[in-house]
């Protein structure tokens, strides 16, 4: 009962220090008619397929509140970010004995390594995981290769700014990535939109992606890898509903799983070699893996933005992980959070494995420093909060926020818009 309350008061303690910092806040929720109605919205006209997971829902009633100032100091180390992030990423590409140390299938790597020249950028989208923290503004990683989002972080977002009139969105994340596709494809030009089969969540943001991009004039097909030919260097899709050259691609499908594709796709094409522009692009993948810290002191780029706001991040054969607890574990090529290992969270059969896993294949894994997340106030208890801040093309563009009853963000976590207010 003693470590309850003391935990229910760091909690509190930090709720204060949270609501008192005016970094972000909560705001009343909508009636209930009202956000049963832009639920159903969401999920008509916004492909949001998934709002609930179980039986818990996934949208929240009510939005977060940030400074202006603070979303423009956000915006801005982002775009730091983002730029330290490209000029890593091109030194450790003509680096092969850097690329061994991410982690990244070996196929993959090799295709990394060869000098063949790479295939242009349709666009570059990032979002890098900020969270509010005792340190205060933290990054726990950049999704760097496919970060989705896009429809929670515009369209939810825009139809809640639209009942609270004294606030506005960050951005609009989908809009400024559909600008970036059409000047790579033309405003008539055919894109295919990527994805795997049988993953819904992908599914729909390809699905809402070109939505938008056929309001802006283009063709727009979704497909998989595996229906792409390419002729001469060019990208050709072969489906039954289109066959014919492409004018841009969207992959949202990761490399690493690109990589496993058998090598009649041509899957080298995506990354190296073609002439069709393709976006992430090739390099996009070093910075995803959550091993690339591992190898910054071996780079002349000197990454001080990274430095400031990311954790120690070590390869977890050189600190105490298995007896300190101020380490978490991640593998290299984590997504939505779902091998993001914590002691004292886990059920002792599932740490038995990370351990064993760990020990097995060190080098797919990176341990890093845990933070003290600052939860904030909301009108469902209090939250741990993740503002994910995209660029793309190197420009702050919109957030995609989410919360959890826990620190650790991942797949259960609730969306939820983020608006701003004036300073004053």
């Amino acid at each position: 009962m003693t470590a309850i309350v003391a935990s229910q008061r760091r909690l509190m303690r930090s709720a204060i220090e949270a609501r008192d910092a005016h970094d972000l806040r909560a705001e009343c929720p909508l009636d209930s008619v009202v956000f049963s109605t832009l639920r159903r919205r969401a999920m008509l006209e916004g492909c949001k397929w998934d709002p609930q997971v179980g039986d818990v829902d996934t949208l929240a009633p009510f939005p977060l509140v940030m400074k202006r100032e603070v979303w423009q100091r956000l915006a801005s180390l982002a775009e730091q970010l983002t730029a330290e992030t490209v000029a890593a990423e091109a030194e450790i590409a003509g680096r092969p004995e850097l690329l061994g140390e991410l982690g990244l299938p070996a196929a993959l790597r090799r295709v990394l390594a060869d000098p063949t020249t790479t295939t242009p950028a349709a666009a570059r989208v990032i979002r890098f995981d900020f969270h509010f923290t005792t340190q205060g503004w933290r990054i726990s990683e950049a999704n760097s290769d496919v970060p989705g989002g896009f429809s929670e972080a515009s369209h939810f977002t825009a139809m809640m700014a639209a009942h609270y009139p004294k606030l506005e969105p960050a951005g609009n994340p989908a809009d400024a990535w559909c600008l970036a596709i059409v000047a790579a494809a033309g405003s008539r030009g055919v894109v295919a939109l990527l994805s795997a089969a049988g993953f819904m969540e992908d599914h729909q943001v390809i699905a809402f992606l070109a939505a938008r991009l056929r309001e802006s004039g283009c063709r727009t097909h979704l497909a998989k890898p595996e229906q792409i030919i390419w002729h001469d260097g060019i990208a050709h899709l072969d489906t039954t509903w289109h066959r014919g050259p492409l004018d841009a691609i969207v992959r949202f499908h990761q490399a690493e799983w690109v990589s496993r594709l058998p090598k009649g796709t041509e899957w080298k094409l995506f990354f190296r070699g073609g002439r069709t522009p393709v976006a992430n692009p090739a390099l996009a993948v070093i910075s995803e893996s959550k091993r690339f810290p591992i190898v910054w002191g071996r780079l002349s780029a000197t990454l001080p933005t990274w430095r400031a706001l990311l954790p120690e991040t070590r390869d977890p054969r050189d600190v105490p992980w298995a007896h300190d607890d101020g380490w978490l574990l991640k593998t290299a090529m984590c997504n939505t959070g779902d091998t993001v290992s914590v002691r004292e969270w886990m059920r002792p059969e599932a740490w038995w494995r990370t351990r064993l896993n760990v020990h097995l294949l060190p080098g797919n894994w990176a341990a890093q420093r845990r933070f003290e997340s600052l939860p904030v106030a909301t009108p469902i208890g209090l939250r741990h909060v993740c503002i994910g801040v995209y660029t793309v093309n190197g420009r702050a563009a919109g957030a995609y926020a989410r919360m959890s009853e826990k620190p650790v963000i991942d797949f259960a976590a609730m969306d939820v818009a983020l608006l701003l207010e004036e300073n004053d």
